[in-house]
């Protein structure tokens, strides 16, 4: 893991030193990712010009949710997000290239092309999420201040692992990218929004199978003192870290799966 983590630093840096050599060029693709990323919390703001409530929740209030989600998936997509051109890398055999070096083919995947710009991305997060803990008038105990930071590095985790597991999907489907965007993009989106909203299967889907309200819904909505959706109980929110262990272990058993069954493509 060590020397996983050494690769990984060595090819983020690299990338990192690259893009720096175009500072203005960095500068506005990063300030572009920050307003199109805006772009959905501009959306939730139109939406409370005509109404005071969404589905029972106020706009500080689904503030944190967004906040807290999209600074987790931020910080996952930063780390991990070049995870989605594995299938690429399968179906036209260049990740033999990656076979042959003598350091982790996982940190070398996931380093490949750091973009320092999703940045971007992180700051809105953190402006939203800030945002809604001014506003918001929530009795703070000591456990509800430490939930919050726990929380996002919880949720990255869990977002992180999702894109491994994406990965390791796409050697069995080559290029199935759009698949693991659907739950990791897809399931940033799902999360911006209240529980309330959304059928019962849906939510006991993201609960039990796809352990994604694990990331910001039932932690957040103890912060809140909301009530928890399917009647779950209140110590759940204090299981994100947990959840996300268990979630990475599981990633890294299907990712050693999928690169046991690579076979290069003949060519």
């Amino acid at each position: 893991m060590v020397d996983g983590l050494r690769a990984y630093g060595l090819i983020a840096v690299m990338w990192m030193r690259s893009t720096m050599t175009y500072r203005a060029s960095f500068a506005m693709t990063a300030f572009g990712n920050f307003v199109g990323n805006s772009f959905d919390f501009v959306v939730i703001l139109v939406m409370f010009a005509h109404v005071e409530t969404l589905g029972g929740y106020t706009l500080p209030e689904i503030a944190l949710l967004y906040g807290a989600a999209g600074t987790a998936f931020g910080l996952a997509d930063l780390a991990m997000g070049s995870m989605d051109r594995l299938g690429r890398r399968v179906r036209d055999g260049t990740l033999d290239t990656l076979l042959v070096r003598p350091a982790s083919v996982l940190a070398q995947v996931a380093a490949d092309r750091f973009a320092l710009r999703r940045l971007g991305r992180i700051t809105q997060g953190l402006l939203v999420l800030g945002y809604a803990l001014l506003a918001l008038d929530i009795a703070w105990t000591p456990l509800k201040a430490a939930l919050v930071p726990v929380m996002v590095v919880s949720g990255a985790a869990i977002f992180a692992s999702l894109f491994v597991a994406g990965a390791a999907f796409q050697f069995v489907a080559q290029d199935a990218a759009e698949v693991q965007n659907s739950f990791t993009y897809g399931g940033n989106t799902l999360l911006q929004y209240p529980p309330t909203l959304f059928a019962k299967d849906l939510v006991r889907g993201v609960t039990f199978v796809v352990p994604l309200a694990f990331v910001n819904w039932l932690p957040a909505l103890y912060v809140l003192g909301r009530p928890y959706p399917l009647d779950l109980p209140r110590a759940l929110a204090f299981a994100p870290p947990f959840v996300a262990a268990v979630c990475c272990a599981l990633a890294g058993i299907a990712w050693r799966a999928g690169l046991r069954s690579y076979r290069s493509t003949g060519s």
